[in-house]
């Protein structure tokens, strides 16, 4: 099955999304779209083995204002799945 995450919504700086079959220890990132540059901060990593998950993801204050989507990356650090844009204000 194909890996895929979901962009929920985002509401007071906190990022809700859900997944489904990334791999232990898959890195969930954030990348912003002006300029496909993948932030250092947050990174997510897949813990649980779980085939279906959810993730909460707390933007710290030095995120500016913008269009951004998440990425997930394998353990290997390869593009695994990506989530529709959004703004964060």
């Amino acid at each position: 099955m194909k890996p895929i995450i979901s962009f929920v919504e985002i509401e007071n700086r906190v990022i809700s999304a859900t997944y489904r079959s990334l791999m232990i220890r898959a890195k969930v990132v954030l990348v912003e779209k002006a300029s496909g540059r993948q932030l250092v901060e947050p990174v997510t990593t897949i813990a649980s083995p779980v085939p279906v998950g959810a993730l909460r993801i707390r933007l710290p204050d030095t995120i500016r204002p913008g269009t951004y989507f998440l990425k997930a990356l394998n353990g290997h650090g390869e593009d695994a799945a990506r989530s529709i844009e959004f703004e964060v204000g």
